[in-house]
């Protein structure tokens, strides 16, 4: 069992949740968690890098001198690829560079993301995240008394206008709802902060994975 700190909205420790790791996996499968992470980098190249071969470039077609008898190399034309200015050869064309896991592979290393967080001491849990007038500098006020200086991914249960505008503001600091994690979105933050029924929607939704498998 591994037990995560719970806080208040204060900045003030109440108690310990235990999360069971079989819930997530039971260990954290880094060959999966590093495909899953490669597969969404992957996917955000915008792979538009575009070079002209020899009947793209700019340039006569004419032959430039006699075949022989002129002392010279032999050359067809200006175009040529080892000529400057010529064509590029093989050079990179615009293409696509997104593929994808199977879903059973990107639940598994979502898991471990979260595990790993869990098990680095990187998590925190809030009993709630209730503001009555959600503003930036109670967002940031909120981070520091946790200690949290480094990047944060806030996850919460459902979509919040406030909070989310109260976040988007503050370096280095995502705010989303748990349905909408991966891998690479945790992993890519320092931090990770919960609210309980974020917590409780994870381990939710983990159960019903496996009871869907069985």
């Amino acid at each position: 069992m591994i037990e995560l700190s719970q806080y208040n909205i204060e900045g003030k420790e109440l108690n310990k949740i235990k999360v069971d790791e079989a819930n997530l996996g039971g260990k954290v499968n880094k060959k999966v968690l590093r495909e899953a992470v490669i597969m969404y980098e992957a996917c955000q190249r915008e792979g538009n890098a575009s070079t002209k071969d020899r009947g793209e470039v700019e340039g006569s077609t004419r032959k430039p001198w006699n075949q022989k008898h002129t002392g010279r190399a032999r050359v067809g034309s200006i175009r040529s690829p080892i000529w400057r200015h010529g064509g590029i050869i093989f050079g990179p064309k615009p293409r696509d560079f997104s593929y994808r896991m199977p879903k059973k592979m990107l639940h598994l290393a979502l898991a471990s993301a979260i595990l790993s967080k869990f098990e680095d001491k990187e998590a925190l849990v809030l009993d709630s995240l209730i503001m009555e007038k959600p503003r930036t500098k109670e967002m940031a006020k909120l981070l520091k008394s946790l200690g949290i200086t480094k990047s944060c991914l806030i996850g919460v249960k459902d979509h919040n206008r406030g909070l989310h505008m109260a976040t988007r503001n503050i370096p280095k600091v995502s705010l989303m709802p748990v349905k909408e994690f991966n891998a690479y979105t945790v992993m890519r933050h320092h931090n990770l902060l919960l609210t309980k029924e974020a917590l409780d929607e994870i381990i939710k939704a983990r159960e019903k994975l496996g009871a869907t498998k069985e």
